[in-house]
């Protein structure tokens, strides 16, 4: 019961960590990148120093012995960090290449997608109240984010690319762990550095593509410079938590309770920043938060009917192997009899 109890806390723990985390992270960029605040638009460059900060956290961790390093073969690290990066540099060409609403349509579709391909690629099967709850998250999302809707070719393949690549990375953090046997914290010590060189050496024409600036020709203030490290800071955290959250539940679990971040943003820019909060909005909002509730006791009445289901074969194993042992048992008996019989 207690070992229970602080799974439930710690589970609780890792869910609160990355909303906090990832809202943070949210609200601090903003400030940064938008026009009244810093205007640093290098969203690519800027996950390059988000991975950097987190690169050197793991080899502190590591070189102190507070987290031990597993062997990981390099090919997996490298294809891992080109599907992860493909995921980030897609979601920024899909931004900048459809208008908002469309963007917020393909994030969502990675809930049904993730399904998908955790059906083709490790057989999963979820039950009916499961897909009942998907169904009702992004509809609730969906009105309380989808405003105006277009798209053209380039930016729907960019969408279709990035959807792919962050699902795909996003069940691979799990198998990895458990195929391994390797913590959240350990793994992303191991990925970070590849993914950080990566996005430092292409990030900035990636950013020059987006938006026709060089980051060299930024000028950096010293309030420019305190916002980047906040954002390095909470990264970390979000980084980690995220990576835990999936190690300990799922990929699908991860994106529909992630939805809840969505939810305080928009809850946190009305407070914080003046934004227009519509009937539209809570509604779908509301919606929202009912279906993440729905999702999360379906899961509950799975896990526990899949306890029963495992405590039962478990028994009816027993019970066989007694039966089949006192057969056997009773066979020997009367072998060693007849053998004695026929050596008199």
């Amino acid at each position: 019961m207690e070992s229970d109890k602080k799974s439930s806390v710690s589970d609780v723990g890792a869910w609160a960590m990355n909303v906090i985390s990832s809202v943070g992270i949210i609200m601090v960029n903003k400030q940064l990148m938008s026009s009244s605040g810093y205007a640093f638009s290098f969203a690519t460059t800027l996950t390059g120093f988000h991975f950097a900060v987190t690169a050197m956290v793991g080899l502190v961790s590591n070189a102190t012995g507070y987290s031990a390093s597993k062997y990981v073969p390099l090919w997996e690290l490298l294809w891992f960090s080109i599907v992860a990066n493909m995921s980030i540099t897609g979601m920024n060409l899909s931004l900048m290449l459809n208008s908002v609403g469309f963007y917020q349509i393909s994030k969502l579709s990675m809930i049904p997608v993730v399904c998908v391909m955790e059906w083709i690629l490790h057989n999963k099967r979820y039950s009916r109240e499961v897909k009942i709850s998907v169904i009702v998250v992004v509809i609730g999302v969906g009105v309380c984010t989808v405003t105006d809707v277009n798209v053209n070719a380039k930016g729907f393949i960019c969408a279709c690319v990035a959807v792919l690549a962050t699902s795909l990375q996003q069940i691979s953090i799990g198998s990895l762990q458990k195929k391994y046997s390797i913590g959240s914290f350990e793994l992303l010590s191991k990925t970070a550095p590849i993914q950080s060189i990566s996005l430092l050496v292409l990030g900035p024409f990636i950013d020059y593509y987006l938006n026709g600036k060089f980051i060299t020709n930024y000028k950096m203030s010293s309030g420019a410079i305190f916002f980047i490290l906040l954002s390095c800071s909470l990264a970390v955290f979000c980084n980690v938590s995220q990576y835990l959250c999936i190690g300990r539940f799922s990929a699908v679990s991860f994106q529909v309770l992630g939805h809840m971040k969505t939810v305080c943003v928009l809850t946190l820019g009305w407070l914080l920043f003046d934004s227009e909060l519509t009937f539209k909005n809570i509604s779908g909002m509301i919606v929202a938060v009912v279906g993440m509730i729905i999702y999360s006791w379906a899961v509950e009445i799975e896990k526990q009917t899949n306890a029963k289901t495992m405590s039962n074969v478990k028994n009816s194993l027993t019970e066989e192997e007694i039966r089949l042992l006192k057969d056997g048992v009773e066979k020997t008996t009367i072998k060693d009899i007849e053998l004695g019989e026929s050596k008199e």
